[in-house]
């Protein structure tokens, strides 16, 4: 007998929120305009410290002052979720602790990295962070950043716990995400993390993006999802393939070197990155300036 679909935290784009910085730390004051810029431009949620906000680099007061600033200025105005990925659970679960306790709607937790958990405890650690934060939990899958690629089957027994509510998947494998949306998608909210696949993934049942590129276009990356919605699927696809040399241009090198890079250039925040992130080489300095004045 099949389960109903969990409340899901959000439906269309998530922002991965890039976090900006200068050289005291945290710069507040461009991450809350990114913020309102993001939920004026019609954003559907935004995600605090993931990857692409670089939260490895953060210590555990830097975490808590960003998740504590960024709940505060979302204001319950659209869905806030909070990365929370460690490949160490007691450090995981702090975290989780810290997004509940500051007022967090979800949380999103990728799979162990580096250490490359055996598969019993992999399913132990997303139970165990997931029932310490007591949040609404997306399973974050990208095995090109964890070495790790988890079975369908694997996924399937994370999934059944009652907390876990969608899953990011990001290996940019459409037969993969087909084979989720086969066993899971009538459970979970099925999420893709790649942008150049938002529209590949909606036609496979997919709830939405959380999004790399809508730091920068926002408006444009939901208009993909509410066209499919409304059934304009060629105009959906038009946006799609308008915005794939920009999407490219942003993994040439490792995310998040060249969105800062772009972030910088419409003045959002400065080309700050921590080590081991650097900024991008000019040249793709340059034809990231060019494709942005080609869509802007």
């Amino acid at each position: 007998m099949k389960q109903p679909k969990r409340p899901l935290p959000f439906t269309g784009v998530a922002t991965a929120l890039a976090t900006p910085f200068d050289e005291k730390g945290i710069d507040y004051i461009a991450l809350g305009s990114m913020i309102d810029h993001q939920i004026d431009q019609g954003i559907d949620a935004l995600v605090l410290c993931g990857t692409t906000g670089e939260a490895a680099t953060m210590d555990e007061r830097e975490f808590e002052e960003t998740v504590a600033y960024g709940v505060a200025r979302i204001d319950h105005r659209v869905p806030c979720i909070v990365g929370c990925g460690s490949p160490d659970t007691v450090r995981a679960s702090r975290r989780a602790a810290i997004a509940a306790r500051q007022g967090a709607d979800a949380i999103l937790l990728v799979t162990p990295y580096y250490n490359k958990g055996t598969r019993a405890g992999i399913l132990q650690h997303f139970i165990k962070v997931a029932e310490v934060g007591r949040l609404p939990t997306i399973i974050y899958h990208i095995p090109g950043r964890t070495g790790v690629r988890l079975p369908i089957e694997d996924l399937s027994h994370i999934a059944a716990h009652p907390l876990m509510c969608g899953i990011k998947e990001a290996s940019g494998d459409m037969e993969y995400f087909a084979a989720l949306a086969e066993r899971l998608g009538d459970t979970l909210g099925l999420y893709t993390g790649n942008d150049a696949l938002l529209l590949p993934s909606l036609s496979l049942g997919g709830q939405g993006v959380i999004s790399v590129i809508s730091n920068l276009l926002p408006a444009a990356t939901c208009a993909i999802c509410r066209d499919f919605y409304a059934g304009n699927i060629e105009k959906a696809a038009e946006e799609q393939l308008r915005l794939i040399p920009l999407i490219r241009l942003l993994f040439t090198e490792t995310n998040p070197a060249p969105l800062k890079c772009a972030l910088a250039l419409q003045g959002q925040c400065e080309n700050r990155l921590r080590l081991p992130m650097a900024p991008v080489e000019p040249l793709l300095q340059k034809a990231l300036a060019e494709e942005l004045d080609r869509l802007t």
